[in-house]
């Protein structure tokens, strides 16, 4: 049953605190609730935070190119290293990014939101990855060159689209 407002009065789910985790996820990507802004005592401008995106992108690309590299001269197929190695890339940016970038509180919303995004990523990144890297090999590129080509054309992609998400609805910087 609901009450005049709108909300559950009884049933399943009425005795959840007013902040659930539910509540939580939703002002993550809510661009009307403020709780989930950076926090505002530590402001950084835009020119300061594609500057900070960008270096913790490239620290995160070396990363997960580094692991690409490293699993496929152990003898991993191209998919399978691309997916352990961007796992260990996503993290080590998400990590960088909440406390360097965004200068954000850690915030399991936030996590969630920005592990929906990056899986979001990784579909585009690794499809356009396995789409190019057999392409450039056909064209009698070296398999270095073909994924590093295939690499850098999928992150790029990827990393665009990251930035704008995360500054405008994941840690809503105004």
């Amino acid at each position: 049953m609901t009450s005049p407002s709108g909300s559950a009065s009884d049933g399943p789910g009425a005795d959840l605190p007013e902040d659930s985790v539910l509540d939580s996820l939703r002002g993550a990507v809510d661009p009307l609730e403020p709780r989930h802004e950076s926090d505002p005592a530590h402001p950084t401008d835009l020119k300061t935070q594609v500057i900070r995106f960008f270096l913790t992108g490239v620290l995160s690309a070396i990363v997960d190119y580094g692991l690409l590299q490293l699993l496929r001269l152990v003898g991993l197929d191209y998919g399978t290293a691309k997916a352990l190695s961007f796992v260990a890339g996503t993290l080590t940016a998400y990590s960088v990014n909440r406390r360097w970038t965004f200068r954000a509180e850690p915030s399991r919303a936030r996590f969630i939101a920005t592990m929906g995004l990056y899986a979001l990523m990784f579909g585009v990144q690794w499809g356009l990855f396995m789409v190019l890297t057999p392409w450039f090999v056909g064209m009698d590129w070296t398999e270095f060159w073909a994924t590093t080509v295939a690499y850098v054309i999928a992150q790029g992609v990827a990393t665009v689209t990251n930035f704008i998400v995360q500054r405008t609805v994941i840690f809503r910087v105004r």
